[in-house]
């Protein structure tokens, strides 16, 4: 592995830990950004029937893409895709520059 540092330029190899930093600070963010988001959704069972176990449909459920909740679910998402971007960025630095 260490012929591969050889074969891009220094200043690449040099900018690594940078590199590593940026990253980890990004996922620490992204992290705790993502567990405040999951904290303040609201349970989704509450929609369930008590014995027959089917779903109401109501207004609010239908427009639900609309209200807070759908877009707490939508930014939930988000995070989480870009989280496992930036993890896979994360760890191809850590692969192509090892730490000694």
């Amino acid at each position: 592995m260490k012929n591969f540092l050889f074969s891009v330029p220094r200043w690449v190899s040099n900018s690594f830990p940078t590199i590593r930093l940026v990253l980890l600070i990004a996922m620490v963010v992204l992290a705790l950004a993502m567990i405040l988001v999951v904290l303040f959704q609201p349970s989704t069972g509450d929609g369930m029937g008590a014995i027959s176990g089917q779903v109401s449909d109501t207004f609010y459920s239908k427009n639900k893409g609309r209200s807070l909740e759908g877009i707490m679910k939508r930014l939930t998402i988000v995070l989480a895709i870009c989280l496992f971007v930036i993890s896979i960025l994360f760890f191809v630095t850590v692969v192509v520059y090892p730490v000694a």
